[in-house]
Parts: C-alpha cells; structure tokens; sequence
C-alpha cells in the first residue's frame, strides 16, 4: 500500500490546493478557520497540559491504587457471607469495584454523546470542558475521605468521577481538529499522549515512594493510599487550568443559526433538548460517511485489543507466570515511560509515511507481541518486562494516531459529537474483549490460551482499516488532508 499523496498540495500552513481547501473548510462549514502559526502553537501548548492533567486519575487512581483499596473497604462492610448492600441489592465485596466501574461506564456512554451535541450546538466547548473537569476532579480529591466501611461514598466518587473523565475527554479531544491544521494532527496528537504518559510516570513514582515508604512517614498504608488518590485530584484540578486559559472558543453554526444574541444562543444551544436533537441529527448524520463508520468499526476492534491487554496483562503476569506484585508494579512503570517514546516515535514515523500506515504496522506489532506473551516462559522476570517494553512502545502511538486519524474524517463544525461517537466507541464496548479472554480461560484453564486469543481483535481492526480509503473519506466530510495520511 503506497503513501497517499495530493497532488499540487502546499504545506502545512495551508498552500496550494490543500490550503484552498482548508481555507474553504473554515469558511461556511467551519467558521473559526485557523489561527496564525504563533497563536496555533501557544493553544496546542494549553491544549497538552489537559493529557498532562488528567492522566494521572486513570493511571493511579483506577489502574493501582483504587481498585484494590475501594474493595477492602467494602470487605470491611461486608455481612457474614461477604456481600454489602448498595441500593438493597446484594453484592459480593470482591466485586464491588468492577460493577462500580461498569456503571460509571454505562452512565458516560449516556452523557458523552448530549454533552458533545449540547458543546457543538453552543459553541461554548470550554464552560462544558471545565464543567466536568473540575467535579472529576473534585470527586478524586474527596477520595481521601474514603475510610472506614465508607464503599457506598467510593463507589459514587468512582462513578461522578470516571463520567466526568470521559466526559470533558470528548470535548478535549475535539479541540483537536481546530488548533491543528491537518498537516500537524498526527504529531499534536502524539506529543498530547506523550505529556499524558509522562505525567503519569512522574506521578505514579511519587505515590509509590509514599506507598512503599509510609512507614517511615509516620502514616498508615490505608492513609498513604487515601494521600496518593486526593493527590491525582488536585493535580487534576491545578493543571487544567492551563488549557482552559490558553484555548480559544470557536463560533458555532448551529448556535448563530437558533438565535440572533449571545443570551438565545446560550439559552438554546445549552438545553437539554436542544442537545437531544442535536444527538439524534449526529447520528442520522453519520450514516451519510459510511467510511468514517467503518474506521469507528475499525477501532472499536483494535481498541478493545488494545485495553484488555492493558487490563489483563498484570493477571496473565500474575496468574500464568508467577510475577510478584513489585515486578508487575515495575513492568506497569515501563510500560508509561516507553509510551512516551513509542507516541513520539510513531508521530514522526506518521509524518513519513502517513497515519494510517503507521497504525497498520503498529497492529502488527501488537499481534507480535501478543503472539510473544503466548510462549513466554514462566518465572523469568527479564522476558515479563520486554513483553512491557514492547507494550510500550507500541501502546501511546496506536492511541494518538488513531485519535488524529479520526480528527481528519470528522465534519467540520461537529467536533466535539463525533469525538463523543469515538469516545463511546472506546467506552461503550470494551466489555467484548475481557469477555473473549475469560471465555477462553474458562474453557481452557489456560491464560496463554486467553492472551492469544486477543489476536483476532488486532487482526480484523487490521483488515477493516486497510480496506478504509482514507483520503476519500476525508474528502467526503468536506475536509482537507495533509500530503500524507
């Protein structure tokens, strides 16, 4: 498959062909054009520091710490035949966190979809972003106050707060498309999810010194756990500001078309309503770009690949290679240092050859690296930890380049509802691959069996977007492409 090339295109800056047509792009169907070179770069700046933010609440807070403290407050509030209560039903204590987490799950699958119609349709994406950021990161901070039998006060902090971490992603996500032209999409991606992974890094080693130090802290470890999930809150909090002062909002069509002042564009493109209709308008909507459906179909395949390989790995660590927990901690480390590498790897590898070729090689890598986990031998710590090098490597590039992909074949003027599209995409199914992998462990008592059998993921989301004709879907949103996608 050759890189796909326009031809007559300028440069990024929008010459040429390319550039008459970002330039019609920003005219009638997407008002707010692009900024000069000088204001673009400070906005794409602000806009990394919200990846830097956030990142750390799904690093610390429902990859290490959480989990396992929400469900030993619950144990601690369990009857005697260890189940506790919540809304009256009865529920194991083991379980507590996982149906927590699939509520929240289900709960942002309803809400990111109006919030992304309702951000659009106002034109105000900023007010809705800082909305949910802020009670995010409220409901982290109030973590430190989970003490005790408190797993009804957990598992509600959960819930507000892993909706709002969906819920301003999507708006966060469709600042993309309007700060970066084309041409610099793969690469402001790439660098947003190496600002993510490094903050996750630098933050995740600071609440393991406290973890593994408490003692000599003078604090206990269920006190040091409550200090490490309130500090991802207030992280949250200080640096979101940084992109909610820099960005800038955008006119929006469908608010200047529902009334003539500012008071009736907030007053309708705010409603309820309004974002309802708005919600079912982006979904009759997307039936008109059958290729962007299709690369959706694509991700929705490769993602779930992708993150039940994150969830499961430390089980398949733990359960067929007999890791102990400092090792799996180590190799979950290695895995957020190189994912900084790999994302800005993968971005420059993205200029040269395209965003989608480099995806494809990065599904290949994935299917490599699950089909290494398969032979890999069993208490050998060194073999574990090049399985999480090569996760790494791999796991920022896929996520940003798809993330930029996905910004190209969006209408312009729709952003932020069709990032909520891709978000529940990620969200709404990512139930099918822990499904395949503990029906496989189920059958064959294997978790080598389990891990190999996520191969088919990576291999139809291979399939189904090389048969994806990228540059014609770009063109069938009214949007312009870079030389290379």
């Amino acid at each position: 498959m050759g890189t796909e090339t326009v031809a007559g295109a300028g440069d990024a800056e929008g010459t040429g062909d390319a550039g008459r047509t970002a330039k019609s792009a920003g005219g009638a169907e997407n008002p707010e054009g692009f900024a000069g070179a000088a204001e673009r770069r400070r906005e794409q700046r602000g806009w990394y520091f919200y990846d830097w933010a956030v990142s750390v609440f799904s690093t610390s807070v429902l990859t290490v710490f959480l989990g396992p403290y929400l469900t030993s407050v619950a144990e601690a509030a369990a009857d005697g035949a260890g189940y506790v209560h919540p809304l009256g039903i009865p529920v194991r204590a083991g379980s507590y966190f996982a149906y927590a987490v699939s509520v929240s799950v289900l709960l942002s699958v309803l809400v990111m979809p109006l919030a992304g119609a309702i951000a659009d349709r106002s034109g105000r994406k900023k007010p809705i972003m800082g909305v949910f950021a802020y009670l995010g990161a409220a409901a982290t901070t109030g973590m430190f106050f989970l003490e005790g039998d408190r797993y009804l006060l957990g598992g509600a902090l959960l819930v507000v707060a892993n909706v709002s971490y969906a819920t301003a992603v999507v708006v966060y996500n469709s600042f993309l498309p309007q700060i970066a032209t084309p041409g610099e999409r793969d690469a402001v991606s790439s660098r947003g999810w190496a600002f993510g992974y490094a903050s996750g890094s630098l933050v995740l080693v600071a609440n393991l010194a406290l973890f593994l130090g408490h003692e000599s802290l003078g604090v206990d470890e269920g006190t040091a756990v409550r200090i490490c999930l309130a500090s991802a809150g207030l992280w949250w909090a200080v640096f979101a500001i940084i992109p909610l002062r820099r960005l800038r909002e955008r006119p929006s069509a469908h608010a200047s078309a529902g009334s003539a002042g500012p008071a009736g564009s907030a007053a309708g493109g705010m409603s309820l309503r309004g974002g309802w209709r708005q919600l079912a308008g982006t979904l009759r909507d997307l039936r008109r770009y059958p290729l962007t459906l299709m690369f959706l179909l694509a991700y929705l395949l490769y993602n779930d690949g992708v993150q039940t390989v994150i969830t499961q790995a430390s089980v398949f660590g733990a359960g067929e290679l007999g890791m102990d927990q400092t090792t799996l901690i180590g190799a979950i480390l290695l895995v957020q240092v190189l994912a900084v590498v790999g994302a800005l790897l993968l971005g420059r590898l993205a200029v040269r050859y395209g965003a989608k070729r480099t995806i494809l090689g990065s599904l290949v890598a994935w299917t490599a690296t699950v089909g290494a986990g398969y032979v890999l031998p069993a208490g050998e710590p060194v073999w574990f930890f090049v399985l999480a090098a090569a996760i790494g490597m791999v796991l920022g590039g896929t996520q940003a380049l798809s993330r930029s992909l996905y910004a190209q074949l969006v209408p312009p003027g729709k952003e932020a509802e069709y990032f909520s599209l891709y978000e529940v995409s990620d969200r709404g199914t990512s139930w099918l691959g822990p499904l395949v992998f503990g029906l496989t462990y189920q059958l064959t008592g294997s978790y080598r069996d389990a891990i190999i059998s996520l191969v088919i993921f990576f291999v139809l989301g291979f399939v189904l977007l090389l048969r994806v004709p990228v540059r014609r879907a770009v063109a069938a949103v009214g949007a312009a492409a870079p030389d290379r996608i």
